[in-house]
């Protein structure tokens, strides 16, 4: 994603939030779309961040195929290293503009994003752009966070509040935190018919000891290091204390032994 075209990443690419991004496999992350693919086709990955979709997509399931992997810039070294690691050569990373696609008309049969769309400032645009690249008869595929719908237990005081804050600092960056639910209305204001879309739900669920160091962790580092912190702090929507408490907050539902945590995701599947 591009800053110049009026989105900004809410959590940027610290630390923190590659350790999210890398965690992330076709398998958990992309299940939806599986059932759609052929070995030899052509993906465009929208977003790719460190490239373990992108490269997992490659090498299992198009390995006599191509993945095309587009982000930013200084996200790119690390996408190319994850694949040479990985040994797959059948993926490429490009930088580019997510809302304004640097490939010609009708170029891959399957453009995919993962968790994109609910960052940028016209999701609209950015359809219609995953629109122009598709093939005739290809596919689009999306998969995006409603975070109102996120469930925890116990209830831990300040997670309300955590969420709440977050919520505003994802929309003071331009974006839509609850993308979830409104992919089917985005992709036909894009031009999709409705006859073309199908659309599911998925989740991800955090409860043994490892996957709540895992995940309340990253999030308490999030809290304080990541682009997150900045925006909250100049929008006057958090003090640094206050990213504080939400960093304890999640610490304390992390040492938890009762502790579980869900997310669930929109899920489109688009026929160009």
């Amino acid at each position: 994603m591009s800053q110049e075209s009026g989105h900004v990443y809410t959590h940027g690419h610290h630390e923190s939030v590659l350790r999210s991004h890398s965690w992330r496999t076709a398998q958990n992350s992309a299940a939806y779309l599986l059932p759609y693919l052929k070995p030899n086709m052509t993906i465009l990955d929208v977003g790719c961040g460190p490239g373990t979709i992108s490269t997992d997509l490659a090498k299992t399931y198009v390995p006599e195929g191509h993945v095309t992997g587009l982000d930013v810039p200084d996200i790119m070294d690390k996408a190319r290293a994850h694949a040479a690691s990985e040994g797959v050569t059948n993926v490429t990373f490009t930088p580019g503009d997510a809302l304004h696609l640097p490939f010609p008309d009708a170029s891959f049969e399957v453009v995919h994003a993962h968790q994109v769309l609910q960052h940028v400032a016209d999701p609209v645009q950015m359809l219609r752009e995953m629109r122009r690249v598709a093939k005739p008869g290809g596919i689009v595929a999306t998969r995006e966070n409603d975070m109102s719908g996120m469930v925890w237990y116990p209830e831990i005081e300040g997670m309300k509040e955590w969420l709440q804050g977050y919520m505003q600092v994802a929309r003071a960056n331009g974006g839509e935190p609850d993308a979830g639910r409104r992919l089917h209305v985005w992709a036909k204001e894009a031009g999709f018919p409705a006859e073309s879309l199908t659309l599911s739900v998925g989740t991800w669920c955090f409860y043994t000891p490892e996957e709540r160091a895992w995940w309340g962790g990253l999030w308490a580092d999030r809290s304080v290091s990541s682009n997150f912190a900045s925006t909250a702090l100049k929008n006057g929507i958090y003090t640094q204390e206050g990213l504080q408490k939400i960093a304890e907050t999640w610490r304390r539902w992390t040492s938890d032994e009762n502790g579980w945590c869900t997310l669930i995701h929109g899920e489109l599947i688009a026929r160009v």
